[in-house]
């Protein structure tokens, strides 16, 4: 989805790259394809909407941030993104606590879950986005496997208590999509949409087209 219009820049010339998110993830991964990046976490309410289904809330999330940082820096490229973890319904995000980390692991033990990630980005009034949808399964979890992933503090920061970069690598059986959707920022997507709004990726700083 598109909207907005402003004056292009300069065809040719690299644009600057900010990201509205404090995830590590997402740095490491703009830095693993050579897109050098400012940070600029986007501070702004969360809370699922009445009615709201997980693949519009994360959209909503991503464009929520993406639009709030390049209103304030409109000459740059702002990418914006959000990941969920979703099963049966129900939204699982980043556990309050070790219990209820354990909780969630285990209640995705053996089976498969879905993981959203929303990819927004905009470049002053303009902005693109899009979810990534990929099925994820784990492998059968018992409680003393749970305990001792837990233990190592991974999974207390992330969207349905588990990274896959990570120690959570192990647990996972398969997975049937993007794998750096999971990690949190649906790359090929992302440059995708850069394209819609005439900034071309050329394995280093985006330029416009």
């Amino acid at each position: 989805m598109t909207s907005g219009g402003r004056e292009d820049a300069p065809r040719g010339e690299p644009v600057r790259v900010v990201l509205a998110s404090q995830s590590p993830r997402r740095r490491d991964l703009l830095d693993l394809i050579g897109m050098r990046h400012e940070v600029r976490p986007a501070d702004i309410d969360e809370t699922v909407l009445p009615g709201e289904q997980p693949a519009q809330h994360a959209e909503r999330l991503a464009r929520g941030k993406a639009r709030a940082i390049a209103q304030r820096d409109p000459d740059a490229i702002t990418i914006g993104s959000d990941t969920i973890v979703v099963v049966d319904g129900d939204i699982l995000g980043k556990p309050s606590d070790e219990e209820a980390a354990r909780r969630m692991l285990r209640r995705l033990s053996g089976r498969e879950h879905t993981v959203f990630t929303a990819v927004a980005v905009a470049h002053g009034e303009r902005l693109a986005s899009s979810v990534e949808e990929v099925r994820v399964k784990f492998r059968d979890l018992d409680d003393a496997t749970i305990a001792a992933y837990v233990a190592t503090g991974e999974p207390m920061d992330k969207a349905g208590a588990y990274g896959i970069q990570g120690y959570g690598a192990t647990i996972v059986e398969r997975i049937e999509g993007d794998y750096f959707a999971v990690m949190g920022l649906a790359l090929g997507r992302m440059v995708r949409l850069m394209g819609e709004l005439g900034f071309e990726y050329s394995f280093g700083p985006p330029a416009r087209r």
